[in-house]
């Protein structure tokens, strides 16, 4: 089998997916899509860590803005990423794939504490890494975790899957005319003011020149395929390989 492009990553889930076609919540079949999903790129030898949101159980940024102290509101968020991990972990174990949840927030009842070489260790031993508890610091996104998460492990690229198939110059689920990129500066999505990422996991992606590869989830095997390095969606950053 050909190595891998990409012989570790960092996949960005989003939480707001976790609920499927309900209003909020876990839906435990579409969890259990993106876990079988999942075992496939990992059956083609890649490390996988991954990042969860929390939006499908609660939005921090949103409960402030209606008048929830923002400290606690963002700490509440980190809890409701630590939910969708431990479900995840599940949905794994049950398709027979090892997996560790650990968390910036110490719940060592529920998962193990954030060790940046105990993760790697997990890793190198072909185990899932879900990293949960967003940065363990209010005012930080699920997004900036992931960025943050993706440099400490010193992964060859962030794979952000979303409901859509890559980066538009605007939303295409608004304009039907929008244009897609094949690929992408980091800068030039800052400047553009896209909506793929918040300025801050942009900013540290492109320091760390970690490319971003945005892609929908909904397409089967559309993990293992950015894997090996086909063109799927939109590349932020790194080489273009039109």
């Amino acid at each position: 089998m050909k190595d891998p492009k990409y012989k570790r990553i960092l996949l960005k889930l989003s939480g707001e997916a976790f609920k499927g076609n309900r209003e909020y919540g876990i839906d435990p079949k579409f969890i259990q899509y993106v876990a079988n999903e999942i075992k496939i790129a990992h059956s083609i030898g890649a490390q996988i860590a991954i990042v969860i949101g929390g939006g499908n159980i609660f939005r921090g940024l949103s409960a402030s803005e209606n008048g929830m102290d923002r400290v606690s509101a963002d700490y509440t968020g980190m809890l409701a990423t630590i939910m969708n991990a431990l479900a995840l972990k599940d949905s794994l174990k049950k398709i027979n794939i090892d997996s560790r949840v650990q968390s910036a927030l110490e719940i060592k009842v529920l998962a193990e504490p954030f060790i940046l070489t105990k993760a790697i260790r997990h890793l190198e031993k072909n185990r899932i890494v879900i990293f949960a508890g967003g940065t363990g610091n209010p005012f930080f996104t699920t997004d900036t975790t992931a960025a943050l998460r993706a440099a400490e492990i010193n992964a060859d690229a962030i794979f952000k899957a979303t409901k859509v198939d890559g980066v538009y110059d605007s939303d295409p689920m608004k304009n039907k005319n929008a244009s897609k990129f094949n690929h992408i500066e980091y800068i030039d999505v800052l400047n553009k003011h896209l909506k793929v990422m918040d300025s801050t996991a942009l900013s540290l992606s492109m320091d760390n020149e970690i490319p971003i590869i945005v892609f929908n989830i909904n397409k089967k095997e559309s993990i293992a395929n950015a894997i090996k390095g086909k063109n799927i969606g939109t590349q932020i950053g790194g080489t273009n390989n039109e």
